[in-house]
């Protein structure tokens, strides 16, 4: 279903993205018990942020709590999202099923069909100093391997502090406007803003690159002033 990084428990915020370190581990969680659950849409807002592994799995990251999806002990986070009223959203990118979530029209129900991952290694705990390696940290590698959607996989540096700072700020741009987190496609579009002059030039960058998204405007302009606050330092 999807693999964490450095940790064997179903922790959405460790989940494996594009880049990996030399010496971080990765676990693989497998597909557990299936279960189909009825939702009220109560409220225009389901509570959930969701994810994916790129390869054509979305899963719930995270439940806000108090929501409608809260409530229903049985939705958990790590959950795979594998159909909405029957209709199957294997291939589908985090971001689409949102856009399906969203647009389900509030005071009716519907169906989510889902899988939790396999529980396993339940017993595993932090492993104890004074081994093999004189007590080397996870993940403290110089290089990184960057996974991309086209050509192959290179070992890269550690992204500078500047491009960590951009990142993370339009990963939080991407949640705030569009219910999602990505920090792949976030770094994506700080490496196309990096040298744009101007909001406008960052506009043309993104579209000839990412014009699926239809970004507006003002989330643009939100971004270029993210990319230029983290050139200068400003958290």
């Amino acid at each position: 279903m999807f693999c964490t990084l450095n940790t064997h428990k179903v922790d959405m915020e460790k989940l494996l993205g594009g880049q990996i370190g030399l010496e971080d581990f990765i676990f693989a969680h497998t597909k557990g018990q299936r279960k189909e659950v009825e939702v009220f849409k109560s409220e225009e807002a389901l509570g959930l942020t969701i994810t994916d592994n790129g390869a054509g799995y979305a899963f719930i990251k995270r439940i806000r709590e108090g929501s409608v999806i809260d409530r229903i002990p049985v939705i958990s986070v790590g959950d795979m999202i594998e159909a909405i009223d029957g209709q199957s959203l294997v291939g589908a990118r985090h971001y689409e099923v949102a856009k399906m979530l969203k647009e389900l029209p509030r005071g009716r129900t519907f169906a989510l069909q889902l899988t939790e991952p396999r529980k396993a290694f339940d017993m595993i705990g932090p492993r104890a100093g004074g081994g093999r390696g004189g007590g080397t940290q996870l993940g403290t590698g110089r290089g990184t391997l960057r996974l991309r959607a086209r050509g192959p996989a290179t070992v890269e540096e550690q992204p500078s502090a500047f491009e960590e700072r951009a990142v993370a700020k339009v990963d939080d741009l991407l949640e705030s406007y569009m219910g999602i987190r990505d920090s792949e496609l976030a770094a994506t579009m700080v490496e196309l803003g990096r040298d744009a002059r101007d909001p406008d030039a960052l506009a043309q960058a993104l579209d000839s690159q990412l014009g699926d998204f239809a970004f507006p405007d003002e989330f643009v302009f939100d971004v270029w002033g993210a990319i230029g606050d983290a050139k200068v330092g400003r958290c």
